[in-house]
């Protein structure tokens, strides 16, 4: 709606990503495709780069919002777990940076990573995860400093938008409503409202902004 084409992109979830792309192309022809790859292969990200350039000619936007999310008790977790994790939440959008770069510096592009309240604030039992999370705030400020003029790079963090696909008890999701300041749960919408904020201003980065309903306080 607000002008872009956009690449989506996929692991396992291809029949979804097609049926979007097929929503989106119903209301503008020729505005979405998808690319699916899984993003702790190191090659990868610099496909799907390759893929949008062939497809378009040109990059003006990259939302890092590829993230795995599950629990590593400390006692029990392992160097696959980290790998795994890492990989996808981390070490992608580092590589995604890097194969944009050019391409955004000649659009004067963005990049937005999506973080989380949890890479300042760590979740219980999600060690690696929430570490993860704070790596990739860093990464957005180090990468706003290095790419800039050129390219501006922020980050958006989530709070409860969406329960986890493993489940939570309803008395644990009242907890977490009732303990946000705006006492609601928030909507995807939330988080693309401030993306494309991002994306269309000038003047901001090196930011990223909590979309959480207060609860970060």
């Amino acid at each position: 709606a607000a002008g872009y084409r956009v690449m989506i992109h996929c692991h396992h979830s291809r029949d979804e990503a097609a049926a979007l792309a097929r929503e989106l192309n119903g209301r503008r022809p020729g505005s979405a495709a998808i690319i699916q790859g899984d993003l702790r292969d190191a090659h990868v990200p610099g496909q799907l780069v390759d893929a949008v350039i062939a497809q378009w000619q040109r990059l003006d936007l990259v939302v890092t919002n590829g993230s795995r999310f599950y629990p590593t008790a400390v006692a029990d977790a392992g160097l696959e777990t980290w790998n795994d994790l890492f990989d996808t939440n981390l070490r992608a959008p580092f590589l995604l940076a890097q194969a944009a770069a050019a391409h955004l510096a000649a659009t004067r592009g963005s990049i937005v990573n999506i973080v989380d309240i949890h890479g300042e604030r760590p979740l219980k039992n999600h060690a690696i995860y929430s570490t993860t999370k704070a790596g990739l705030d860093m990464l957005t400020r180090a990468l706003a400093r290095e790419l800039a003029p050129e390219v501006r790079v922020n980050g958006v963090s989530p709070g409860a938008i969406l329960w986890p696909e493993n489940g939570l008890t309803e008395k644990t999701k009242q907890e977490i409503v009732s303990s946000t300041p705006l006492q609601e749960l928030g909507s995807p919408v939330d988080i693309a409202d401030a993306v494309l904020f991002l994306a269309r201003s000038h003047f901001i980065t090196g930011q990223v902004i909590a979309v959480d309903g207060g609860r970060s306080l």
